[in-house]
């Protein structure tokens, strides 16, 4: 039978979802770089053909998961006609449905599948982010677009409980180390990103280094679904060590 929350914890539950929402809402109305959300509009305005009926996005896409999670995905940026198009990170792609059938079996989804807002999709004990919130050109953003967006991934981190992070692709991978290098958390040089690369980050933090689920690594086979699965597989097995051993 499962305990009961205290009124303390009630009130720290609540306090969290707030701030994770208030969170979540400052950064779909940031407007620092142009660029990007002049694309992201022109993305929803043209559209791609097989969605010429749905609204699309088109703006900042902000955080999902738990706001209590122990395991956060670092990715690149939203997909133009994915997060840009259903306003939620790694949503209505290919990608999407690689990482969410892998943090399913994992444990960490409710579901595998991520079509959409009202999918009933939810997420416990993990949050996807990305260094970039707004889908860029080419799927490039600048090293300034990524720097303006270093406000939300600060913020992010400082907000949840995190204990592992999963770099997806060289990017995720050199934004986490980034931040852990300015916390104070890592102070060595940075290391070479690969696929499975592990790095200690200091006070019971780990960094877990995985290929980006983008139709270019799984087409041609350079990342597979069972490379994937043990990522996220060890990511569990971190996030369930016990408390005493993450600090």
């Amino acid at each position: 039978m499962a305990k009961r929350k205290s009124s303390g914890q009630r009130k720290r539950t609540s306090r969290q979802h707030s701030a994770w929402d208030v969170l979540n809402k400052k950064t779909v109305d940031c407007r620092k770089c142009p660029r990007l959300i002049e694309h992201c509009q022109t993305i929803a305005e043209t559209k791609r053909r097989a969605y010429l009926d749905e609204d699309y996005w088109g703006g900042p896409v902000p955080n999902f998961g738990d706001p209590n999670a122990k395991l956060l995905v670092v990715g690149l940026a939203p997909g133009a006609h994915g997060a840009n198009r259903t306003g939620r990170m790694f949503t209505g792609d290919r990608s999407g449905d690689w990482l969410f059938r892998a943090l399913h079996k994992a444990g960490f989804a409710n579901q595998a599948e991520s079509t959409g807002l009202e999918d009933g999709l939810t997420l416990n004990g993990a949050a996807i982010t990305n260094a970039c919130h707004c889908a860029p050109p080419d799927n490039k953003p600048t090293r300034d677009e990524i720097e303006n967006c270093r406000e939300w991934f600060r913020s992010t981190i400082e907000l949840l409980p995190v204990q592992v992070f999963v770099g997806l692709g060289q990017v995720g991978w050199r934004a986490v180390v980034d931040f852990a290098r300015d916390q104070g958390w890592y102070s060595g040089k940075l290391p070479k990103f690969s696929h499975g690369a592990e790095l200690d980050l200091g006070d019971g933090r780990w960094l877990i280094g995985s290929f980006h689920p983008s139709q270019q690594n799984t087409f041609t086979g350079r990342l597979t679904e069972e490379m994937l699965d043990e990522v996220f597989n060890k990511a569990r097995q971190l996030v369930d060590r016990p408390e005493q051993m993450c600090h």
